[in-house]
């Protein structure tokens, strides 16, 4: 257990790194962001700072000299990163959970293997296992690269008619995995918290709405029924069970509708905190950041209160412009990442509105 004024490591400068450290710091505990982007929104927010590649090891072992335990904001950091860093100090979530969840292919025969419902899915290779992957989950269907998507980044959907190599091509024939589209009725996530003596603690199931693959607005509590809900709970549970979590993660899902009955097929897991759980900064007792921090620095979890219906939205590119608005509206909390830029399709802050009970 780590005590107030410890230092804790994180991998990754952007507005999670950032939200993190913010919370670390409400609790007396210091921050140090290593990442290798000298424009990182997190330094601002930081005393200690490393900007140096994820594949400078002697950068990395300084680092490690520095703090006393290592976590990451993302899971795009290279799992050797995060390797190299356990041999020297203990690294949170383990980085066998990156290797896991970094692979989409792997990351699905993962849920498979605990029996969770995932969309039918494919490996994809080649033209021609594209041919027989078509042929296993049918059209639609969507073709995503393993490796590296996020925000709707590497992929392409294929539709009844279309032609199935254009998607191959517009992929750059990277190795990918086919996902049959899912007639969904609504996405949901769950953001879960688990301690290093295996406890579990979930926030409300948040029902959330995507604009061109980006997260626009979270809602909570999600509509869904009590059944529902509390299936997406022990689903997020067991999944942090299974790989020895410690720390925040989220597992987005779909809730389908088949002869009168709803039931959930999960989507993905982020192993870190999430842009849908940004909500509980200001609409619960304790956030999804605090939460994380807790866990990797061996402090207890705490079960959150929701203050009430609340509303998170994204405010992406130039929308960002438009704070005044934001600023005006009685019962928005308005939170800006102090990024540079605002570029189309860029994070550059969230509002929150709570509508107390």
């Amino acid at each position: 257990m780590l005590k107030p004024g410890a230092t804790i490591g994180i991998l990754g400068g952007g507005q999670l790194g950032r939200m993190l450290a913010l919370a670390a710091a409400r609790l007396g505990l210091n921050c140090h962001i290593y990442s290798p982007e000298n424009n990182s929104c997190a330094f601002e927010v930081v005393r200690q700072s490393t900007c140096a590649p994820y594949e400078d090891e002697r950068a990395l072992a300084r680092f490690a000299a520095a703090v006393d335990v290592v976590t990451y904001e993302f899971e795009n950091v290279p799992a050797s990163t995060a390797a190299f860093l356990a041999k020297r100090k203990r690294v949170l979530p383990d980085p066998k959970v990156l290797e896991t969840t970094q692979d989409r292919l792997i990351e699905k025969d993962f849920l498979s293997s605990l029996k969770i419902a995932t969309a039918p899915y494919a490996p994809v290779h080649s033209a021609t296992q594209l041919a027989e992957g078509i042929a296993k989950v049918g059209l639609p269907a969507v073709l995503k690269t393993r490796l590296f998507g996020y925000d709707g980044k590497g992929q392409a959907k294929i539709d009844k008619g279309e032609d199935p190599n254009a998607a191959w091509r517009s992929v750059k024939n990277a190795h990918c995995i086919l996902e049959g589209f899912i007639p969904f009725e609504r996405e949901v996530s769950v953001i879960a918290a688990r301690a290093s003596d295996g406890s579990v603690v979930c926030f409300d199931v948040t029902e959330n709405e995507h604009r061109d693959h980006i997260l626009y607005k979270s809602r909570v509590p999600g509509k869904v029924t009590p059944e529902v809900a509390s299936e997406a709970r022990r689903i997020a549970t067991r999944i942090a069970k299974a790989c020895d979590y410690v720390g925040v993660l989220a597992v987005e899902m779909f809730v389908v509708r088949s002869r009168g009955k709803r039931s959930l097929m999960v989507n993905e897991i982020a192993p870190r905190v999430h842009n849908s759980g940004h909500w509980t900064i200001d609409g619960a007792s304790v956030s999804q950041f605090e939460q994380h921090i807790r866990a990797v620095a061996g402090w207890p979890l705490v079960k959150p209160v929701r203050y009430g219906r609340v509303e998170m939205t994204n405010l992406i590119g130039d929308e960002v412009n438009d704070v005044s608005h934001w600023l005006r509206l009685p019962g928005a909390s308005l939170h800006l990442y102090g990024k540079g830029e605002a570029r189309p399709r860029r994070k550059m802050g969230h509002v929150t509105r709570v509508w107390p009970k």
